[in-house]
């Protein structure tokens, strides 16, 4: 294990960035220097806790701009890197591709290569202490059947723009690795989910909207299945990984939360019919069924064996336990998520 004081976290202002950032600083004291550039999904408001800290540090820079990163770890002088920077709602990539291919691939690219310029800097010691790690998905594994489970060693066949950005982006950090002895590491999490997720993805549109009276948007019949890992394990998984991780390896970090969408959605009234009750009537009512997005997956569900066996990492939230959890966060902090539903778009299966 390598001892970490000082880590860039690239988009540590978006949901699980945000949430790397406080860990670091709040439970293990170790410095954050937040890299975003503030899409619409990166959010100051989500490390508002910190932001006074002496261990964190804010720069509006963007991974593509490579001058401003290299400044940026001349100024710091880090000893290692948390790339979570990425354009990641798959709708989204379905109707726009191209902001993905350059922040998830081109952007990826220069921070390696900046991150290189640096590392090759360091004094011998400094370099072998070193850690980049490469935060990407299960999407790049591609649809699994109804059994079965992504391994480490399971072929890449991602089949959304965002998913294929997403493959690109680790082989390049993997290649790095092979071709410039980087000390690369990288990690593919399963769905996550949480306080502070932006409001586009299913679960906090569903809660959203449950509390607005809306319709809770379904794709097809509900049935594709998705692996739920809490955001603040995942947050604990890639600082064990950075620290911990054989260079070279990847490290799959999964839940063990198997759902389909319609059973997230029904969990979710459920939850909400008990501590947040209508007066006529049950969430579940407003329950509907849209076309299905374009190449939407059936089911992703991880193997994390080798992440809780070799470095000790186990999930401390199932999936009962942190969706009531968010589902309160919700409805307790409108003031976060209020004026980020102006700005979000509605969740649509149609290209």
């Amino acid at each position: 294990m390598t001892s970490l004081k000082k880590i860039i976290v690239t988009g540590g202002a978006g949901f699980i960035g945000s949430a790397v950032c406080r860990h670091l600083v709040k439970d293990l004291g170790v410095s954050a220097i937040n890299v975003d550039k503030l899409t619409y999904a990166g959010n100051l408001e989500s490390v508002k806790e910190i932001e006074e800290s002496p261990l964190y540090h804010f720069e509006c820079v963007d991974i593509i701009d490579r001058p401003a990163l290299i400044d940026v770890f001349n100024r710091h002088q880090p000893d290692g890197v948390m790339h979570l920077a990425a354009e990641s709602h798959v709708d989204r990539s379905i109707t726009g591709a191209g902001e993905f291919i350059k922040t998830n691939i081109l952007g990826t690219f220069e921070l390696l290569e900046a991150t290189r310029s640096y590392w090759s800097s360091l004094t011998t010691a400094a370099q072998v202490a070193f850690r980049f790690l490469q935060v990407s998905t299960d999407e790049v594994y591609g649809s699994l059947g109804e059994d079965g489970l992504f391994m480490e060693t399971t072929p890449y066949d991602p089949s959304s723009p965002y998913s294929a950005s997403k493959a690109s982006a680790d082989h390049l950090a993997n290649a790095w690795f092979e071709t410039y002895k980087m000390p690369v590491v990288i990690s593919n999490c399963s769905n996550n989910y949480g306080p502070y997720h932006f409001p586009e993805k299913l679960i906090p549109v569903v809660i959203l909207n449950a509390i607005d009276g809306q319709d809770l948007p379904i794709y097809g019949d509900g049935s594709n299945v998705r692996d739920w890992l809490f955001v603040e394990d995942h947050a604990r998984a890639l600082y064990t990984i950075l620290s911990k991780g054989r260079l070279g390896q990847k490290y799959n970090v999964g839940g063990r939360n198997e759902r389909t969408n319609l059973d997230v959605v029904r969990t979710i009234c459920d939850i909400l019919d008990e501590i947040n009750p209508k007066n006529k009537g049950s969430y579940h009512d407003q329950i509907t069924y849209v076309t299905d997005r374009p190449g939407h997956d059936a089911r992703y569900a991880i193997d994390a064996t080798k992440l809780e066996d070799e470095l000790g990492w186990n999930a401390e939230e199932n999936f009962n336990s942190g969706i009531k959890q968010t589902v309160q966060w919700y409805i307790e902090n409108e003031w976060w998520w209020g004026p980020l539903r102006k700005i979000a778009n509605e969740r649509r299966g149609l290209l």
